[in-house]
């Protein structure tokens, strides 16, 4: 079972800048899509950036301007370059497949996340 390791989150001030990396424990990129997503307290879990096996990305207009999502194949590693913090950014924030898929040891659809907090 695949594991993926989010890590990047912060404390960080509106209009700041964070980069969030997932590590994967094996080539995961060709022939499927990845995504970022993210739930803040009290809501739902929300998709934030999606990546293709072909590298087309695509965002919800909440983050599209603002958030980029990228990957590096020969580190097995994605990335979300978050820009222009906004507080509503607040969220943890979660990288898996795109639909989402079991991964880890325990076989559950999410790991533990980084968290990412905008302060106004």
């Amino acid at each position: 079972q695949v594991q993926l390791v989010e890590s990047g989150g912060g404390l960080v001030q509106a209009g700041g800048s964070l980069r969030l990396s997932c590590a994967a424990s094996g080539s995961i990129f060709n022939g499927n899509s990845v995504a970022w997503y993210r739930q803040a307290p009290g809501k739902q879990r929300e998709l934030v950036a999606v990546i293709t096996s072909g590298g087309i990305t695509n965002y919800p207009d909440s983050v599209k301007g603002r958030f980029t999502i990228s990957r590096d194949s020969a580190k097995n590693t994605m990335y979300l370059q978050m820009s222009s913090l906004k507080p509503e950014d607040t969220a943890v924030y979660y990288c898996n497949f795109f639909p989402p898929r079991r991964i880890g040891p325990t076989n559950e659809y999410w790991g533990q996340g980084t968290q990412v907090t905008v302060s106004s």
